[in-house]
């Protein structure tokens, strides 16, 4: 019996005995993936908007539009007369250490650090492109970030950045009208007319358009 043929019975042994071992761990990666923590704090978030009046808030999720140097990916969108409210969301555990104007925000969970993108810095290219996009005034798009982790914020952070159950009430503290039913119509418009599809292909194409960003 040669080398292959003891190796690929050894393998079917160890299949047909620890299928459910080699399963458990395949889960278990895929629960640890950033792409699953991201997906789960976008869905989050998203079972929060359905708690918001339909007739106050028109709401887009996981908006992928086209810009001059590829794409950029909005987690969620609200509009309302209040105003068009950009949420970038944040799926994180740990501790968080940061400051409005840095390039970049630190994760501590024991002795492990992790930098990651000031997300007040992604999503102000977020409105940026909607901006463009509508050729609204900038204050007319209010940028908010959203933790939907047990993150804890060891530094003074701006009002904007929230935890997810507390979006209802920031929503709620803007009173002031500044923008029209028509005006809220056309970006709704305008939104779904320049919106890529969503799907893998969207995904990935976008993967790909950020890692090219990083060359």
């Amino acid at each position: 019996m040669d080398a292959a043929h003891q190796m690929s019975q050894l393998w079917w042994h160890v299949v047909a005995n620890y299928w459910w071992l080699l399963l458990l761990i395949f889960v278990l990666g895929i629960l640890k993936s950033a792409t699953f923590k991201g997906w789960a704090g976008e869905r989050r978030v998203k079972n929060i908007t359905l708690q918001l009046d339909p007739d106050s808030y028109t709401i887009f999720h996981d908006v992928t539009l086209p810009t001059p140097t590829g794409t950029t990916q909005i987690d969620h969108i609200i509009i309302s007369t209040q105003g068009t409210f950009v949420i970038e969301t944040k799926n994180y555990s740990g501790w968080i250490f940061s400051s409005e104007k840095s390039s970049y925000w630190t994760q501590v969970i024991y002795k492990n650090k992790k930098k990651f993108q000031n997300p007040l810095r992604q999503n102000y290219k977020h409105i940026k492109t909607l901006q463009d996009l509508t050729q609204l005034p900038f204050n007319l798009f209010h940028s908010v970030i959203i933790f939907a982790g047990d993150a804890t914020f060891k530094t003074d952070l701006p009002s904007n950045v929230i935890k997810q159950h507390s979006l209802k009430k920031y929503l709620q503290g803007f009173n002031e009208v500044v923008l029209t039913e028509q005006q809220i119509y056309q970006i709704r418009c305008q939104i779904e007319d320049n919106r890529l599809e969503r799907g893998f292909k969207t995904n990935q194409q976008h993967i790909r358009n950020l890692n090219k960003s990083k060359r």
